[in-house]
């Protein structure tokens, strides 16, 4: 019972830190809190959203000074805050500094297992383990019985296994503020290939990765107005076709997003036709505000 109190301990003294480090608490886990409070969701099932944005180090866990005594419960109110949290009545601060009273007093006591990580020095995960981890909070979510709120509880994991395997298996393009990384051609969403018409239809996918302190957008609103294009060496190739909404994808702090563009007909509106010679090299090119780069395009 003191490690589970210790993680929900652990996560609410850093609300504060994460409003000045990343843009937000993703809604799911004010979500988890308040269901938590209203017993619609057991303690294990919030602990389990809690424990991923531990893990993923969306938040960090500073060192914390506590006293030697300690209580064995933690007070009703706590949980009273969960819920005012999750619904806004209290800030950040207000119920954090309620939860550092209580460690720093004794009355939580931050221990740790076997399964825990320290939090004065994170241990390093190699890959497969990772991931693992991933997989299970992902499986633990299916334990919840209310159907939207197993999803709140398995979009946020599933867009974490898919960035940990964009960033284990693809190529990364640093660009400034944004880490791109792409699978190359011929992988999924990467294909190329000439239609009976003649016709050459390519398509590029990459995942873009914020990395930086402030939002940032990737901008293309028009075949004509795009930081995006294919270049053979002479020529540039517009796209035919794009995943960008209302022509950006805002991306806030520690945020990432898959995106795809389709190099095909001349759909107009500043575009051209992709036409293909074997004899030339082609490139995707990203030229945004903030950096630019090339990736070679293998086309075969």
């Amino acid at each position: 019972m003191k490690i589970a109190i210790t993680t929900i301990a652990a996560i609410l003294i850093l609300a504060t830190t994460v409003s000045t480090a990343y843009a937000e608490v993703p809604g799911w886990v004010k979500n988890n809190a308040g269901w938590w409070a209203d017993g619609t969701i057991s303690e294990s099932e919030f602990l389990t959203g809690i424990s991923f944005l531990i893990k993923e180090g969306i938040i960090s866990v500073p060192p914390t000074t506590v006293s030697s005594d300690a209580s064995e419960s933690v007070p009703d109110w706590v949980k009273n805050n969960a819920g005012w949290w999750a619904d806004g009545t209290i800030s950040d601060s207000d119920f954090v500094n309620g939860i550092q009273f209580l460690i720093s007093s004794g009355f939580i006591t931050i221990q740790m297992n076997s399964e825990s990580v320290p939090m004065e020095s994170p241990v390093a995960e190699n890959t497969d383990s990772k991931l693992a981890s991933l997989q299970k909070d992902l499986e633990a979510c299916s334990e919840i019985k209310i159907g939207y709120k197993r999803l709140d509880c398995e979009k946020p994991i599933k867009k974490a296994i898919e960035l940990h395997e964009y960033k284990t298996n693809a190529e990364k393009f640093n660009v400034g503020p944004i880490v791109y990384y792409w699978y190359g051609s011929g992988s999924e969403g990467n294909e190329f290939e000439i239609r009976p018409s003649g016709q050459a239809i390519l398509n590029v996918r990459m995942l873009a990765e914020n990395t930086s302190s402030e939002i940032v957008s990737l901008n293309c609103t028009s075949p004509s107005i795009c930081s995006y294009d294919v270049w053979d060496g002479s020529k540039v190739f517009k796209y035919s076709g794009m995943d960008f909404t209302s022509g950006a994808i805002v991306l806030n702090p520690g945020d990432s997003r898959e995106f795809n563009f389709l190099f095909g007909p001349n759909i107009g509106y500043g575009g051209t036709e992709f036409e293909y010679d074997s004899s030339k090299t082609y490139q995707f090119r990203i030229n945004e505000p903030f950096g630019s780069t090339n990736v070679l395009l293998d086309l075969e």
